[in-house]
């Protein structure tokens, strides 16, 4: 399998990855509720519209609007049968604008969790999890899209499921936590054992790290412990863009331009090789993150968390070595659209 993310990173060093799906489309007009992936086909315009606001921001790696796009969470719409046909549109839609573009970017397959429990919290088996990531990743594939990106995810079998079905369709993949829970993901996953996860496997990842989560200072503390852990990595970080805030019945990130701007810095000299943001970030946020990018690519000392907080704001949550939190059984949980 070819690794275009390895290639891209020898070329340019550090790699600018998009920023976020769902909160930039209900801007768009998406209601609260509604699918995005429905948008492949009912707004095309919308979704390329997306795509092309962050590769003009200078996105190396876009993502494709294909976040929920497994039978189970489609099945919530009642389109559980189409599968395929929405997965292979998104990619289809986000390949036309990166071909365009001219310069490499790379289209990336956003692949989410199914929202199931797996055996034994759950009714959802680890092979039954296998097929659905492979359903979804083989439209992905047929659409162009050259990396599969599995994302937000909370639980060590689920990723290692998405892992395998990655390799089974024959695609490179990225895989990433979401550390929201005590410095750890929801079912007990901690940063520096993210590497481990799909020990034994075939083929190995391209990237791993961490995305959402609770902020900037929060997801740097995970970076810092999955650097340290295998300084060698390639490592994602895509963080939220503040912290949010409800305005009302919407919800409004904190984060400022000039906040993700030191993020990246903070990012990069933490050890990432791939840096994004999630949540809340919006075009305007990716062109500042780019231009601070561009004039940081020679990492700087690594930062401690008191750098981190000085810099870029307190913690939320403890981090995983602090909190020194039990694992968890791997199992899932539901969350929502990705940004």
């Amino acid at each position: 399998m070819q690794n275009p993310i390895d290639a891209l990173i020898a070329e340019k060093g550090i790699l600018l990855a998009d920023g976020a799906t769902g909160t930039n489309l209900f801007a768009m007009g998406l209601q609260s509720g509604d699918a995005p992936e429905l948008w492949n086909e009912q707004a095309p315009e919308k979704i390329e519209a997306l795509h092309q606001g962050f590769v003009d921001a200078g996105a190396d790696i876009i993502l494709t609007n294909s976040f929920g796009g497994t039978r189970h969470r489609l099945k919530l719409h009642h389109a559980q049968d189409r599968v395929f046909e929405l997965n292979k549109k998104a990619a289809e839609i986000a390949c036309a604008v990166a071909a365009k573009a001219g310069r490499r970017v790379i289209v990336a397959g956003s692949v989410g969790p199914t929202g199931e429990l797996l055996v034994p919290l759950g009714a959802m088996t680890y092979e039954d999890a296998v097929a659905a990531f492979a359903e979804q990743m083989e439209g992905l594939k047929a659409g162009g899209a050259e990396v599969a990106w599995i994302e937000t995810m909370s639980a060590p079998d689920e990723i290692r499921a998405a892992a395998e079905a990655a390799i089974k369709v024959g695609m490179p993949y990225t895989y990433t936590g979401s550390f929201d829970t005590a410095g750890r993901t929801m079912m007990g996953l901690a940063p520096k054992d993210i590497h481990g996860v799909v020990d034994g496997l075939a083929d190995a990842p391209v990237a791993v790290g961490a995305n959402c989560g609770v902020g900037a200072p929060d997801i740097l503390a995970a970076l810092l412990d999955m650097s340290e852990a295998k300084p060698e990595a390639t490592i994602v970080v895509k963080g939220n863009c503040g912290i949010p805030e409800f305005r009302g019945t919407e919800v409004h990130y904190s984060g400022t331009p000039e906040l993700m701007s030191e993020y990246v810095r903070l990012a990069v000299d933490g050890g990432a090789k791939i840096v994004g943001g999630c949540c809340g970030t919006s075009f305007e946020h990716l062109a500042a993150m780019r231009v601070a990018l561009d004039g940081h690519k020679q990492p700087a000392e690594r930062p401690g968390i008191a750098e981190i907080e000085a810099r870029v704001g307190p913690m939320r949550n403890k981090s995983a070595a602090q909190s020194g939190a039990a694992s968890a059984p791997a199992g899932r949980r539901t969350r929502r659209t990705r940004g």
